[in-house]
């Protein structure tokens, strides 16, 4: 039984990875915002465990970790979780760059130095699910597009760092799946929202299990999932 800690799992890809590792009988830390979040997890997923750090307030997430219990053995630290805001450059706010970049990027920063001791131990295995944003920024996109190409420089920094320590690092790039933060992105973009032309969460799950469940002789670096229709 392996221990995976993992943001985003109340909606999306986080929901749809979450429901496969605990149908195996892995043992989960979910991560929630507040007390009414986690509360709402555990209910959702029988048997897992939650940890209550804001995401969105980076610089609090080790003291809010501090005051709870936390796992002794981590194998996997699963970031998921993410925002995004629309919005041309020249409009956008030090408000909305910072929530994004706080959510984005700092917060799973973070949380890597505070579990990087465990995963060391383990061996683990530390999965960054970016976007296709984190390799092409478009109109509209740059304070999203930045964060996520400042998670794929934590990422690649991280692997180079912790190579020699047996620690894996695997970013995923999905391309528009079908969750309800795309449905707010449609929103923003002023489009009619259909599921069915994107990805299914459940098939970026699957690829995020793929790079977990590779044989140890070998690693997933970075992993593109484009929509198929």
């Amino acid at each position: 039984m392996a221990t995976h800690l993992i943001t985003g799992a109340g909606s999306g890809i986080g929901e749809a990875v979450a429901d496969h590792l605990l149908a195996r009988g892995d043992e989960l830390y979910l991560f929630a915002r507040d007390a009414g979040r986690a509360k709402e997890l555990a209910a959702r997923f029988p048997g897992a465990r939650t940890l209550v750090a804001d995401l969105g307030n980076p610089d609090r997430i080790a003291w809010a970790l501090s005051q709870q219990t936390l796992p002794g053995h981590v194998d996997s630290l699963l970031h998921i979780a993410g925002v995004c805001d629309l919005g041309h450059i020249g409009e956008l706010t030090t408000r909305a760059w910072n929530r994004t970049l706080a959510a984005n990027l700092i917060a799973p920063a973070e949380l890597t130095r505070l579990f990087l001791p465990q995963l060391r131990v383990a061996q683990g295995h530390v999965v960054f699910v970016n976007s296709g944003a984190g390799m092409h920024a478009h109109a509209n996109w740059g304070v999203y597009a930045a964060s996520k190409h400042g998670l794929k420089a934590v990422a690649d920094s991280l692997r180079a760092e912790e190579h020699a320590n047996g620690v894996r690092v695997t970013s995923v790039y999905p391309g528009r799946t079908a969750t309800p933060m795309q449905a707010k992105v449609h929103q923003q973009e002023g489009k009619e929202y259909d599921a069915s032309r994107w990805i299914d969460p459940e098939s970026v799950a699957r690829t995020i299990l793929l790079s977990l469940d590779l044989p140890r002789d070998a690693e997933i670096n970075d992993l593109t999932v484009r929509p198929g229709r």
